[in-house]
């Protein structure tokens, strides 16, 4: 039996509509998944969708699509005001992520900002699993991503999201979303002989087999263990192209989606790394 393809996109804009804008710049690089912002990526609104253009997602079947969550969210800060509107915001990409019908939607796991971890981890506890627990079994699971390991984050390496998953139960709608820049600038050093592998072992050994549910493959400008979140295109960073098949061979990433978040604003840059990735997908 041949194992599942992992399909390969990117994070696409989408002026003119969710579907209009994002399947037409999806189209022009060759990406086989999406992800989108429901909201503004760096503001507290909660948009209300175009029903016509949740209608045309919900029919491309063959595309998955995924949410990204604002980069305000923070579950663990230490201000009521941060901690309510991430709540609220976390609410809202969910209800649209279903009204899309995506997959996940990608959340960062934060940071105690001045409080201790784990007063923060105490509230991760106390907001997100009621969070995970209005998801109707048709919405989209909640995917947590570990950061860079900048500042006071509550989660860099993998082995980092144990607590998480004690705190939170389990919950059968929780997954997590692995960035390579940031896994590698948090100290994995995926260009090492065997560091796919042994990121790819560390993550199963903590959350559990099944629970990565998304790759979000970007190279880094930085040397690993830097803790600098700067994303550098397919195998013009410090990663290179080969941890990337190494990541797609990898039993824990079959048939896992791989979505891009590299620089470029036009289609050209981005349809190369699709174009990259495809070709060590195939290898």
């Amino acid at each position: 039996m041949t194992a599942p393809q992992s399909p390969i996109g990117a994070h696409v804009p989408v002026a003119g509509g969710l579907a209009t804008g994002g399947l037409k710049y999806a189209a022009e690089i060759g990406a086989e998944a999406i992800q989108v912002f429901v909201a503004n990526p760096r503001g507290w609104a909660l948009p209300e969708g175009r029903p016509a253009e949740d209608a045309k997602l919900l029919e491309r079947t063959d595309v998955p699509v995924y949410v990204h969550a604002p980069y305000l969210v923070n579950f663990g800060s230490p201000t009521e005001e941060t901690l309510a509107k991430s709540i609220a915001t976390v609410r809202h990409s969910l209800v649209r992520g279903r009204a899309i019908g995506a997959r996940g939607v990608v959340v960062h796991t934060g940071s105690a900002v001045s409080q201790s971890y784990d007063a923060a981890m105490a509230q991760v506890r106390d907001h997100v699993l009621p969070l995970l627990e209005e998801i109707p079994d048709d919405g989209p699971d909640l995917l947590l991503e570990p950061m860079a390991g900048q500042g006071r984050m509550l989660c860099a390496k993998v082995q980092d999201l144990g607590p998480f998953f004690e705190r939170l139960e389990h919950h059968p709608k929780l997954g997590v979303c692995f960035d390579t820049c940031h896994a590698f600038a948090a100290g994995h050093d995926l260009a090492a002989p065997g560091g796919v592998k042994d990121a790819m072992d560390a993550l199963v050994a903590t959350v559990g087999e099944g629970r990565l549910k998304l790759v979000h493959a970007n190279d880094s400008k930085d040397v690993c263990g830097s803790a600098k979140d700067r994303h550098e295109n397919i195998g013009a960073g410090r990663i290179g192209e080969q941890p990337f098949a190494d990541l797609f061979r990898h039993p824990a990433a079959t048939g896992v989606p791989f979505i891009i978040e590299t620089p470029g604003r036009a289609p050209e840059p981005h349809a190369k790394d699709i174009t990259t990735l495809k070709s060590l997908r195939a290898a």
